[in-house]
């Protein structure tokens, strides 16, 4: 069975994150969720729990298992690390190597060789700024795949690109990448 990671962030398209966890789990994907602290803001961990049928991991510094270290053996478990809804403090964090929370602490625990997803979902001024377009270069150096948001009217009322990838196109990058 594949093990897929699915690091939640913090963005409105949070909320998506149901559907992608529901439909991988359908397709027989073994689903481990991961949220940043923002992520919370959006959706509840229980959610993803019920739908992933396994536990959220939520906090880097609280061990459940003391005979395991979480974010280390998810880590070592994960055959597709998939972040979606990809923020841009995320995206910042996972380019410089930061490791403050659960979902960054188990990115760079990832084994070099491990396939990576992520799917950035922010206003179209952040997505464009410098900052973020070095950023996901230098994930892509690091063999993230990017799978494109779309153009759209975003939350914020603003048209332009930065809307979270439809979630069927989520899904088909998913299964591009373990099938």
């Amino acid at each position: 069975m594949t093990h897929i990671t699915l690091a939640v962030t913090g963005s409105i398209s949070a909320y998506k994150a149901a559907d992608i966890t529901s439909q991988l789990t359908k397709l027989g994907f073994e689903v481990k969720v991961l949220m940043t602290p923002s992520a919370r803001k959006f959706i509840t961990p229980l959610t993803l729990q019920v739908l992933s049928k396994n536990q959220v991991g939520l906090d880097v510094m609280m061990e459940v298992d003391p005979q395991r270290i979480e974010h280390i053996d998810i880590g070592k478990e994960t055959d597709l690390f998939l972040v979606a809804p990809a923020s841009a403090n995320t995206i910042a964090k996972l380019a410089m190597g930061l490791a403050d929370n659960m979902v960054t602490s188990t990115a760079l625990a990832l084994p070099q060789t491990s396939k990576k997803l992520l799917a950035p979902a922010m206003n179209t001024k952040m997505l464009d700024h410098p900052a973020t377009q070095r950023n996901l270069e230098i994930l892509k150096d690091f063999g993230y795949r990017i799978i494109q948001p779309r153009e759209a009217t975003l939350a914020c009322g603003d048209q332009g690109s930065g809307a979270l990838a439809t979630v069927d196109t989520i899904i088909q990058a998913v299964k591009e990448n373990c099938l």
